[in-house]
């Protein structure tokens, strides 16, 4: 009787393992305004993302590059990459690397994401990241160049 029920509790671990191992990003396009790509794990940084873009108040047709944030929240660590091309919002949230180097990493895969979108016109300005991040209760650490 027993056997039984660890036979179905190896079945049922087997198949979230699975399950979990080949899940894929979740992407978020809003045509003319906003396009994220984030880790399947992820999903509860879209409200942040939004807010993000809504609360910008430059000017949108001045591309601003690409810029990197470790941010912490009550769900865990995340790496967020965000940008501005031709007035639309750019966003990448993945989770750390177990090894490596986590600026290295979340720059691969923003330019990954970002190799057909050229920075045109720099601009000036800056997200909104770290305000939007404080309001939110959100620990935001900009990474270095």
């Amino acid at each position: 009787m027993y056997e039984g029920f660890i036979l179905i509790a190896l079945v049922a671990l087997v198949v979230l393992a699975i399950r979990t191992g080949k899940a894929q990003p979740v992407i978020i396009h809003q045509a003319g305004y906003l396009h994220a790509t984030l880790a399947p794990q992820l999903q509860r940084t879209q409200c942040f993302l939004a807010q993000i873009a809504s609360s910008f108040a430059g000017d949108k047709t001045g591309d601003i590059a690409t810029r990197y944030f470790d941010l912490r929240d009550q769900g865990g660590r995340y790496l967020l990459a965000a940008g501005l091309r031709s007035g639309v919002f750019y966003f990448q949230v993945i989770l750390p690397p177990l090894k490596g180097d986590e600026a290295h990493t979340l720059r691969a895969f923003a330019e990954a994401v970002m190799a057909n979108i050229p920075l045109q016109v720099t601009g000036d300005g800056c997200l909104p990241v770290e305000s939007v991040a404080k309001a939110h209760k959100i620990s935001c650490l900009e990474l270095s160049d």
